[in-house]
């Protein structure tokens, strides 16, 4: 009998090689993320890091840790770009970043591997406790649900599950097949490709169903490509906001023409002018632009439909903000209960966050439209918070943050899932891309390429019925995680009797 107390041998750390694996193979899971989307190789690695964290009994904590954080430090890598927009004087931030990024959000990951790795079938434990802490990652301390699991079935045809569970649902599928192959026992592996098989027919059964009627608008997403280091120096600001009003000028005028979001480097209360100049340019149509809207001392981070006479017909303010990217959490309590300044968005430090989700009638051509800003195209919760079903979905964004290879790729395939999940047609308009045309199945119809700048003339495709998920959102999981969880703790309790 050694010393060594209870709370000590339960929370065991294994060895260095053995969290160095953890942390390879969670990194080798993320490759089934954009833009590589390889689900074939991402899968296996998955079954491999569960049947690794299955069997490591009180280190699963720590091995499920070490491979959360490598799957979020690989799939993660563009949060590095912001810093490196002025590199000489955030650019030592970079690392740190990433760093404390990956371990944090991996953290969801630990909590799995401690509570779901104990039972009769460790392997699938973790598996359901994953799929739970995931979910929950969505929702957490404002949520942050980038590179989920389920995410790696973007542009196949398992995707479409979404269409009945949502991204958690696809998520819990994902790892109910990997978590079946991971017990290499016959009957778990022929359940395993039992549910695999159902995704993939499932999907391609909805994608063969006929188009629905193309509701005909006809749209122009405009893409300057505004590189973000240049993009508020004052000369290449106007040339960037001149390119936008060229492009909205030329060929065959459309229904309506959107810009990225802030697209307009001067405020509208103070520059009327560049109003009547949009409107202008809209040739008798609207033109929906992002600007930054201001009243006092407070800014919002909107999107303004503008009419032909330079009148802002309909706006929308951004409502869930990027934490101390837009604005500092409890900033404005802090200025109310201690004066402090530096941090409070009702004084112009920051954005302040809008009433919530919208929906704008433009008119009988073009719809009702729920708009989107940014980075909330990845809150599949405020999607269905909307007030009313619109007719499409419209996100404008300045992806020139996420730098040239990930990132910008990974917010696209999550504007295909919100596409799915609510069976209506997706509009992005993106700075410097990915601009594109989504269905209401998920699929780019055309796109613009990131990093060029130019438009697109696309007609608006046909909305489908609401799904199930649209309609019923978490609960089907929520309920499916109740009664997976509850089966193993009873099988645990069997086994021990």
């Amino acid at each position: 009998m050694t010393g060594e107390t209870a709370p000590a041998r339960r929370w065991a750390r294994p060895g260095w090689g053995a969290l160095a694996m953890a942390f390879v193979t969670g990194a080798v899971v993320a490759v089934g993320q954009a833009p590589l989307g390889w689900w074939w190789l991402a899968l296996p690695a998955l079954a491999l890091l569960i049947g690794q964290v299955g069997r490591s009994g009180r280190g699963s904590f720590w091995l499920a840790w070490f491979a959360g954080a490598g799957h979020y430090m690989a799939a993660l890598n563009w949060i590095v770009e912001p810093f490196l927009i002025e590199p000489e004087v955030y650019g030592w931030m970079a690392p740190f970043a990433v760093v404390f990024l990956s371990f944090g959000l991996a953290l969801f990951w630990a909590a799995a591997g401690f509570l779901g790795a104990r039972g009769r079938w460790p392997g699938i434990g973790f598996a359901v406790a994953l799929g739970a802490a995931e979910l929950a990652r969505g929702y957490v301390l404002t949520g942050f649900p980038w590179a989920a699991l389920g995410h790696i079935w973007v542009d196949h045809a398992p995707m479409q599950v979404a269409a009945l569970m949502g991204p958690s649902g696809l998520t819990l599928l994902t790892l109910l097949v990997a978590g079946s192959v991971a017990l290499w026992r016959p009957v778990p592996v022929a359940v395993g490709a039992a549910l695999m098989a159902a995704g993939f027919g499932f999907g391609l059964w909805r994608l063969a169903a006929p188009e629905p009627v193309a509701q005909g608008a006809k749209l122009r997403l405009v893409q300057p490509n505004a590189e973000q280091g240049l993009k508020w120096e004052p000369e290449q600001a106007r040339l960037f906001f001149e390119r936008q009003l060229d492009f909205t000028l030329a060929g065959v005028r459309p229904d309506l023409a959107i810009w990225p979001e802030t697209a307009v480097p001067y405020l509208l209360e103070d520059y009327p002018e560049v109003a009547v100049r949009i409107g202008a340019a809209g040739r008798g149509q609207p033109v929906a632009v992002g600007v930054q809207r201001v009243e006092g001392w407070r800014f919002w981070n909107s999107l303004a439909v503008i009419g032909p006479e330079g009148r802002v017909m309909q706006h929308y303010d951004k409502h869930h903000l990027v934490p101390f990217g837009e604005y500092i959490p409890f900033g404005d309590v802090m200025y109310d209960w201690f004066g402090l300044v530096a941090f409070a968005a009702q004084e112009g430090n920051g954005y302040s966050a809008g009433p919530g989700p919208a929906v704008l009638d433009l008119g009988p051509g073009l719809g009702k439209v729920l708009p989107l800003i940014c980075y909330e195209a990845v809150f599949p919760q405020d999607l269905r918070a909307a007030p009313e079903r619109a007719n499409w979905i419209l996100q404008i964004t300045n992806d020139a943050w996420f730098g040239e290879w990930t990132g910008p790729y990974q917010h696209l395939a999550q504007a295909q899932l919100r596409a799915v999940e609510q069976g209506l047609p997706f509009v992005r308009v993106a700075n410097t891309g990915v601009s594109a045309l989504i269905d209401a199945r998920g699929r780019v119809v055309e796109s613009l390429p990131l990093g060029e700048a130019g438009y697109l003339d696309v007609v608006l495709p046909g909305a489908l019925a609401a799904p199930p998920y649209a309609r019923w959102g978490e609960g089907p999981v929520l309920l499916l995680l109740v009664g997976l969880g509850g089966g193993l703790v009873l099988a645990g309790r069997r086994k021990a009797a």
